[in-house]
């Protein structure tokens, strides 16, 4: 069967079409859908033939960005084995536990991570077989380019897949605690390519593949969707403003995700102005609501439409989009729920909130995960007995079904007996000339046993105190909401997906403020 067999098929259709471009290798790094295939058949055959890796197994990986994730993406899917990429910024103790829990019987790695992976080897033992990407090997480690020259005697095709296998395991970003392993089915890679394509993607599109490949954004937003109907992937090794700008002209891209950060850097980015989207029909913003003023000075350049979408690791990724006519006019929302998605905001209790109300937003449809990775518990939490997936967000929905989140159920905080949600504050925030970066979440008072603390960056260049930020924000929100205090700083903590970690500002304004 071809399920599954994603280079078999681009072979098949689009043998010399250029499938993806590694930017660190080159002109080297140049492969068509031919060259593709050849790589997963190679590398498929030997995990199979010679490091035995039998279907239902799995394969980790543990590198920066490169053509190496779709190598080992697609070898997997071809002989029935699990995909398991690890975040390169774990700890080495913390990489060693995910890799106790999920045993994959290979672990393949880049060199800078060679350190890091010895002293997991040592934590694990020699069950585990060791693949080096470069020079930077280990006692007993495999060559890759050994495994990619690899002649497999039998055809290396996985007969029995069916759709409900899993092909990936991938884990969650972890902003609130520790990561859980997804289970990514291949009917849930079809059904999200497929809502993509309804509102997003074309076949033949170019994509900037940027956000780590060990997160959803990375590995599914545009990547596997558009290598399933003969477009181009562009992979950076890691993110840098001025090389992207560079890459949109170059490689004609015509789509691209970023996160609002991201979004900002590239218009602080020297090369901005000159750069020309000519070719880019638009780019998708996620991760965090983009703020109307970084839109307008976007468009004030160039007058590339934006559009705001929602995804998660456990569902979609493409769950929610908004066309770019509304970018402006519904600023903040994430659009409606794609054509296979159906959503609604409920209470505690499972009633469902009438229109305007914040409520929980759940999920059904073809394109939600399998549930967690050895993880029970977690997986009967997340989805309810009636197909339901709880993803903790809050969210609100106005009368014409567009969507807004409010704020994660985790964040929101309770000050004197009222809810306080801290996208509401981030979002006012944002709209003062001078505020770069921002933050709020709720840290312990003795009066009202949560108040909000702000956490700020300022633009280069511009200058604000607290005091004229909480006046910015009385003047704009009901008294109660206000936070108690505002922290000036240089940067706040992003995660590799560009997410602000609200955990490590809450955990450091309680270590600061702890009795001694």
């Amino acid at each position: 069967m071809f399920i599954g067999d994603w280079m078999g098929r681009g072979a098949l259709y689009w043998p010399e079409a250029l499938a993806a471009v590694d930017v660190a290798k080159g002109e080297a790094g140049r492969f068509t859908y031919r060259a593709m295939n050849a790589r997963a058949e190679a590398l498929g055959g030997w995990l199979r033939d010679v490091a035995g890796v039998r279907p239902g197994e799995r394969v980790g990986l543990v590198a920066h960005n490169g053509v190496e994730y779709l190598d080992v993406l697609f070898a997997c899917a071809k002989i029935g084995a699990l995909f398991v990429p690890f975040n390169w910024r774990l700890h080495a103790q913390e990489l060693t536990e995910l890799v106790r829990d999920t045993t994959p019987g290979v672990l393949i790695f880049g060199g800078e991570f060679s350190a890091t992976v010895a002293q997991v080897k040592e934590g694990i033992g020699e069950s585990l077989r060791l693949v080096h990407l470069d020079s930077e090997a280990l006692p007993g480690s495999t060559p890759y380019a050994e495994t990619l020259a690899y002649q497999p005697s039998v055809r290396v095709v996985n007969e029995q897949v069916e759709a409900e296998d899993i092909f990936c395991l991938l884990f969650t970003g972890g902003t609130t605690g520790r990561s859980k392993g997804a289970r990514i089915s291949y009917r849930m890679a079809a059904w999200n390519a497929l809502n993509t394509l309804v509102h997003e993607a074309r076949p033949g599109d170019i994509t900037l593949t940027h956000t780590p490949m060990f997160h959803t954004g990375g590995l599914f937003v545009y990547t596997l969707p558009l290598l399933t109907v003969g477009g181009t992937v562009v992979i950076m090794r890691k993110w840098d403003p001025d090389e992207l700008l560079a890459l949109v002209e170059r490689e004609h891209v015509t789509l691209f995700f970023a996160v609002p950060t991201q979004y900002q850097q590239l218009l602080d980015s020297p090369r901005f102005r000159s750069t020309r989207f000519s070719t880019v029909r638009f780019m998708t913003s996620g991760g965090a609501p983009l703020p109307v003023p970084l839109i307008q000075a976007w468009q004030a350049v160039h007058a590339v439409p934006f559009k705001q979408g929602f995804g998660m690791t456990e569902f979609g990724p493409g769950i929610f989009s908004m066309g770019p006519e509304f970018a402006v006019s519904k600023a903040g929302s994430i659009g409606r729920p794609n054509y296979f998605i159906e959503a609604k905001l409920v209470e505690d209790g499972g009633r469902e909130v009438p229109t305007g109300e914040v409520g929980e937003l759940v999920l059904k449809g073809p394109s939600m995960c399998s549930g967690y990775f050895n993880d029970e518990a977690s997986t009967r939490e997340a989805i309810d007995a009636q197909g339901w997936f709880h993803t903790g967000d809050l969210a609100r929905k106005d009368a014409e079904g567009f969507f807004t989140i409010a704020g994660r159920k985790k964040d929101m905080f309770i000050s004197g007996g009222e809810n306080v949600y801290p996208l509401e504050l981030e979002t006012v925030l944002y709209e003062h000339p001078a505020v770069h970066q921002c933050a709020v979440t709720g840290v312990p008072d003795a009066q009202w046993g949560e108040v909000g603390r702000a956490f700020v960056v300022l633009k280069p260049g511009t200058a604000a105190t607290p005091e004229e930020l909480l006046a910015h924000l009385r003047e704009r929100v009901a008294r109660f909401k206000v936070p108690k205090r505002v922290e000036l700083l240089e940067r706040l903590p992003i995660s590799p997906a560009g997410k602000i970690l609200k955990r490590e500002l809450r955990a450091a304004v309680l270590a600061s403020e702890a009795p001694r």
